[in-house]
Formats: structure tokens, sequence, C-alpha cells
């Protein structure tokens, strides 16, 4: 399906990784960054998007005031956009709570407990409200050998932090999630998909395999999300993109 990709976020960790992989798979990239198209503007938004015949959406804000617009409105309007053309949306483990006991599946219900949790379940309902998009619902996003280190990557090595013994994820390779989104764009695939490592672990287990020694450790504190690994079985058996565990990959360090 090749054509002319349009990507927000592409100066972000994963969408830098995204137009590469895409440019690397014939698709011609157009990725604006956010001081030249504000994704809150739907018209200016609107504009860029009108040649694409496929859109990748990665940008939103952590934290800060803006956060929850950039996300919840930034996200409809990237969805209105599309309209009928094809559309990946990124999404987040933490859309959950951590608290079901079991990896969460696609049909389980968002019960998301931080701002940035809801801000992310509220824009994939407004997706899904929009337009038929394939939701990607990933979890931390490392580098490894050959990439920039990422914000989990660059705190593992600080000696003065502190990472959480009970907060489970299911990290992912920057590399691995960015080529299994182009592949999606080939797909006719529509609803969450849970694209993540294949392995839960702790923050501080990552911390630890990042920095190849101990580190500093602690229950989270109460109002985290704390079990939010996904099951990923859905995707293995759609994707031909191997999604690594941690260990696979930092085992090179």
């Amino acid at each position: 399906m090749s054509g002319r990709l349009f990507v927000t976020g592409g100066r972000g960790y994963l969408g830098q990784v995204v137009v590469e992989r895409a440019a690397l798979a014939g698709w011609e990239v157009t990725a604006p960054p956010s001081t030249a198209v504000d994704i809150r503007d739907a018209g200016r938004l609107a504009a860029a998007m009108a040649d694409a015949d496929a859109i990748v959406h990665t940008a939103y804000a952590k934290d800060g005031p803006d956060a929850g617009d950039v996300i919840v409105a930034g996200s409809t309007n990237v969805a209105r956009a599309a309209g009928r053309r094809r559309l990946v949306h990124l999404s987040t483990d933490v859309v959950f709570d951590g608290r079901l006991g079991r990896q969460y599946r696609e049909d389980d219900v968002p019960t998301p407990i931080t701002d940035y949790g809801r801000a992310k379940a509220a824009a994939e309902e407004a997706v899904a409200g929009a337009t038929a998009a394939v939701v990607v619902r990933t979890s931390l996003i490392y580098g490894g050998p050959g990439r920039p280190p990422s914000p989990h990557e660059r705190a593992a090595v600080d000696p003065d932090a502190t990472f959480f013994v009970d907060e489970l994820r299911c990290p992912v390779q920057v590399d691995d999630l960015a080529a299994a989104v182009v592949e999606l764009l080939e797909l006719d695939l529509v609803g969450p998909l849970h694209v993540a490592g294949p392995d839960g672990m702790s923050r501080a287990e990552l911390a630890a395999l990042i920095a190849g020694r101990n580190v500093r450790t602690s229950p989270a504190p109460a109002g985290r999300p704390l079990d939010c690994r996904l099951d990923t079985t859905r995707a293995a058996a759609i994707l031909t993109t191997p999604l690594r565990a941690p260990a696979a990959v930092l085992s090179f360090w």
C-alpha cells in the first residue's frame, strides 16, 4: 500500500524511528514538527494531511498544563482529518489500572487511574468514534545498542534513581515497535491491538538489565498503575515483525 505517509510526533523518540522504517519500506514520509503543525489546530492539521494516503499518530504530551488537550483534542483532530484513510494511533498500557491480576487483553475495558492514562483512554474513545483506526497499545520503549538512550535508559544509569519492584510492564525495543507500526499500515485491522515486548518485568528489573548492576528499589507509591502487562498473543499471530524480549536485545551491552 506504500504511498504518502503523514507522521505526527515525527521528532519524538518513537516517531523518528517510524519515519526511518517507513521510508525504508517505500513510503514518502511527511513529519512536520509541532512548531509547524500543532495537532490542536484542526484546520492547519487537515491542510497538512490533505495529500497523505495514511497517517501514523505518535504525538503526545506526558505532563504539563496542556497535556490533556494535546492528547485528547489533538487525537480527535487527527482522527477526523484522517477520515477514511488508514490511521495507526499510538496508545499506552496505562489506560489500565494494573489491578486485574493478569495480562490485559484487547477486549478488557480501560480503567485509568492517572491523568495521563485518563487522557489516553479518552483519546482512544474519540478516535474510535471518528474513524476506523488501529489503536496500538504499547509499553515502556527503550533503544538498546545502536540507538540513542530512551528516558528509561538514561534513568537506569543514574546511581541515585530508585525503581519500583511491583510496577510490571512489557518493555518494547523502539525498532521492533516502529516496524510493527509500519507493517500495520498494510493490514486491514481496526480497534485495539497490544504491541509490546513478550516478557513482563518490573521497572526495577528493566533498570538493572540496562545498567548491568543492581539498582535502588522500592515499592511503588499509592496511586500508580501496577501490573499493566499486555497480552500480545493477538499481535504475535498477526504480525511478521518480531517483538523481542529485553534480555535478547540488551544482552549485547
